[in-house]
């Protein structure tokens, strides 16, 4: 919350004085998200969704937002985070038998970016949610328990829109995982942290440190995508801070 003095035209000035005469550099202040945005008054204010299928739809429990994907399915925070960035979040990948229940895929995306546009929902409309088209973006990613839940990885995308056509232009994995302690448990609150601090890129989840990568050109803005496909997911208590 930011705090307002009332301060006399004299007292302004000879503080702006002060501040342009200081040596250091000033430290921008800490952003952070005042609401989650994770409601059904507030959704479209805050996020923007790309879906594969026209038959997606989504539902709100309160501030629990359940999402149904029967396939790729990308929700996208709309503002965009530059500097050192922090984000939590809870989700979960419900398995209780429902039609459009798949235990696969709580994944997200961070710091993305379009280096072929200067939004990145500028070419939403052609990217629809599949997910071979987001290799045209700038961005890290975990896939956790992808694959069937098979597999938990992170990759940094390069943004080289030949890897959409092309396997051999695709990134690489830099961290993967397939032993059933860093797969999905069924109908489990998972608190997620992903961060992005002067190049050293993180995913924690429920505490346990999953990718610890030190990137050396690294993502210094961009935007936040909770990202599945085919199954029911639910997201709740979402906040960042960015400095």
């Amino acid at each position: 919350m930011q705090r307002h003095n009332k301060l006399s035209l004299f007292s302004t000035l000879i503080l702006l004085i002060l501040l342009c005469g200081c040596q250091q550099s000033a430290h921008k202040q800490t952003v952070s998200a005042i609401t989650n945005g994770l409601s059904a008054e507030e959704f479209p204010l805050y996020w923007v969704i790309e879906s594969e299928s026209d038959s997606s739809y989504f539902s709100f429990y309160g501030d629990t937002l359940e999402i149904v994907a029967p396939k790729g399915f990308t929700l996208w925070r709309k503002d965009k985070m530059s500097g050192n960035v922090r984000i939590t979040y809870s989700a979960r990948i419900m398995d209780e038998g429902k039609p459009t229940d798949r235990l696969s895929d709580l994944n997200c995306f961070w710091m993305a970016s379009d280096p072929h546009a200067d939004n990145i929902f500028t070419n939403s409309d052609q990217r629809s949610g599949k997910f071979g088209q987001y290799y045209s973006l700038q961005m890290y990613y975990v896939g956790y328990g992808g694959n069937y839940n098979s597999t938990t990885r992170f990759r940094r995308y390069s943004g080289d829109s030949r890897g959409i056509d092309d396997a051999s232009f695709r990134p690489e994995i830099l961290t993967e995982y397939t032993d059933s302690a860093h797969l999905l448990i069924p109908n489990h609150w998972y608190h997620i942290e992903l961060s992005c601090i002067n190049g050293r890129v993180q995913y924690i989840i429920d505490g346990n440190r999953l990718v610890d990568y030190i990137d050396p050109s690294p993502l210094t803005s961009g935007w936040f995508g909770f990202r599945t496909t085919w199954s029911r997911a639910q997201i709740t208590d979402f906040s960042y801070t960015a400095q």
